[in-house]
């Protein structure tokens, strides 16, 4: 588990605003559940929880520029 900040990553950041934007679009319209709040507990609660943890447990150096 990572605690304190993580380390940027243009190339992450970059797909995710791009090919990753068209892919939720996509299976937004095909999927019915797809998107909607707590659908991962549904489909996944491990990993669900992981990654709220994750989420309070750590920041980006970006969230200081957004504040």
């Amino acid at each position: 588990m990572k605690f304190g900040m993580r380390k940027p990553s243009i190339k992450k950041s970059f797909s995710a605003r791009t090919t990753g934007k068209a892919k939720r679009a996509v299976k937004k319209a095909v999927v019915p559940g797809y998107g909607k709040k707590g659908m991962e507990y549904v489909k996944n609660p491990k990993r669900a929880i992981y990654n709220k943890v994750y989420k309070k447990t750590s920041f980006s150096i970006f969230n200081w520029f957004k504040k």
